[in-house]
């Protein structure tokens, strides 16, 4: 009866993973492994996703962190209603914004960036690993303007530690203005966990404080 009901639990678990589809796919090195639990997820964007990872990933990972996992898992899922999360090397998207903003491919971009980054449980801020994450979706993004996703604008109600796309901005007026490299270096920091309150002075001169001033000052790009 035990061993019934064990096949009984096994069968279904098979049937919500493979719902979706699965495919493992390999490119120059590279694996992604795809699945899902929504039969009806859109075929053309399951590829564009596909797409996507092998030609942003690889990028992304000879820039930042050569030793980055060369196998990585894609997971389409009916039961998250974030937009998606990324945690060892697999990545959890939203099936239902997905298929409402099928455009937004750069996601991909975004959760992949966090494998590259494989801080762990850095003594580095939150507010820097997703502006980081986000930095790097705006330089190495594919379909950002189709998805009218964009740096804000600079707004006096802003500051440094707000994350994603405001301290993108800011990341990137410090490579342009201050110090190019900075975004590199500040992420390997992380990953070697050595981050600390005079972290940005070491880098640039200047600390986060005294960067974000001028910034306000002058937020141009």
């Amino acid at each position: 009866m035990k061993k019934n009901v064990l096949l009984i639990l096994f069968s279904l678990i098979t049937a919500i993973s493979y719902a979706g589809g699965i495919d493992t796919l390999k490119k120059n090195g590279y694996t992604l492994i795809i699945s899902g639990n929504d039969a009806n997820f859109d075929n053309s964007l399951r590829q564009k996703l596909i797409n996507t990872f092998f030609e942003v990933y690889p990028d992304i990972v000879k820039e930042y962190n050569k030793n980055s996992l060369k196998q990585v898992k894609f997971f389409i899922d009916t039961a998250y209603h974030g937009v998606a999360a990324t945690d060892n090397g697999r990545v959890v998207f939203s099936s239902e914004y997905m298929t409402r903003h099928p455009a937004d491919l750069d996601v991909v971009t975004h959760e992949v960036m966090h494998i590259v980054q494989d801080y762990g449980y850095t003594n580095g801020p939150w507010w820097i690993t997703e502006g980081i994450a986000d930095y790097v979706r705006n330089e190495h993004g594919i379909a950002n303007q189709a998805a009218g996703w964009k740096l804000p604008d600079y707004k006096a109600s802003q500051n440094f530690d707000n994350s994603y796309r405001v301290t993108a901005r800011f990341f990137t007026w410090i490579e342009k203005h201050v110090k190019k490299g900075t975004v590199k270096k500040l992420d390997d920091i992380m990953r070697k966990h050595t981050y600390s309150d005079d972290t940005f002075k070491q880098l640039t001169g200047k600390t986060v404080e005294e960067l974000w001033k001028e910034y306000a000052t002058n937020p141009a790009l």
